[in-house]
């Protein structure tokens, strides 16, 4: 890897770090109706709002030891997780991409991913707000790729009308109405064949992990679908073209 190359995959890195700490604002605040805007970070515990030595993603958390320094209860080690993951996803994505649309488009559609993942797993909930960023990316990835504008038409209903016959046959009990909505975001963003892909993939993922989940934890059989969804999206923003040639050969 070269210099330049390299600066700007921790570039990447970094900036990725600093939307993490904007995704846990939104993970944490978005369940309990709390504004994004209005009101300063501070701890969920005493509600102490933050000096700005007290903000630096990952840092902080390190400086402050994981404890509120007024109050002393524990921070969540969601916070550096989330943080330092948004970081290393969008690596994954600009070394693919590189400086293109696509990355810009492809890591702010992960950070959308990763904040709706949690609070799906939570609350078996996925805010309206995530599916209508993301479909919004997809309408800017239609304008500036028009010439192949089909495909992202097509990834619109591609998945996502499959599903929608399924909850209306199961009467929302095989499927919720927001991983519908998801797949209908993310076909328009990624086109019908890398959606595919990803929705394919979720559903491998979502079997293993919750039958083991099931087996290990005896946890209930009703999931939360997005994280998994999520992931198959991710993995098929990266290695979908080759998934898609490997099959077709």
């Amino acid at each position: 890897m070269d210099s330049i190359r390299l600066i700007l995959c921790s570039l990447f890195g970094l900036y990725g770090v600093v939307i993490g700490s904007f995704v846990n604002v939104l993970i944490l605040r978005l369940p309990i109706r709390e504004s994004i805007t209005l009101k300063r970070s501070h701890c969920m515990s005493c509600g102490h709002v933050l000096s700005w030595y007290e903000l630096f993603p990952l840092f902080s958390y390190l400086f402050l030891r994981g404890r509120c320094r007024h109050c002393k209860a524990h921070i969540s080690i969601q916070y550096p997780i989330v943080e330092g993951l948004n970081g290393i996803l969008y690596v994954g994505i600009f070394l693919v991409y590189g400086l293109s649309v696509e990355t810009i488009l492809y890591c702010l559609s992960v950070s959308a991913l990763l904040a709706l993942s949690v609070i799906d797993w939570r609350t078996q909930e996925i805010p309206l707000g995530f599916n209508i960023f993301i479909l919004i990316l997809g309408l800017i990835r239609l304008v500036t790729d028009y010439r192949n504008w089909s495909q992202y038409v097509i990834g619109l209903f591609a998945v996502s009308g499959f599903l929608l016959l399924l909850w209306l046959v199961t009467k929302g009990r095989g499927i919720g109405d927001g991983d519908i909505k998801l797949m209908a975001a993310t076909g328009l963003l990624l086109g019908w064949q890398l959606n595919i892909v990803a929705f394919l993939l979720g559903c491998i993922i979502g079997s293993v992990v919750h039958l083991t989940r099931m087996a290990i934890k005896k946890v209930s059989h009703v999931l939360s679908f997005g994280p998994y969804l999520s992931m198959g999206v991710y993995i098929a923003m990266i290695w979908g073209e080759q998934l898609v040639s490997w099959y077709l050969n």
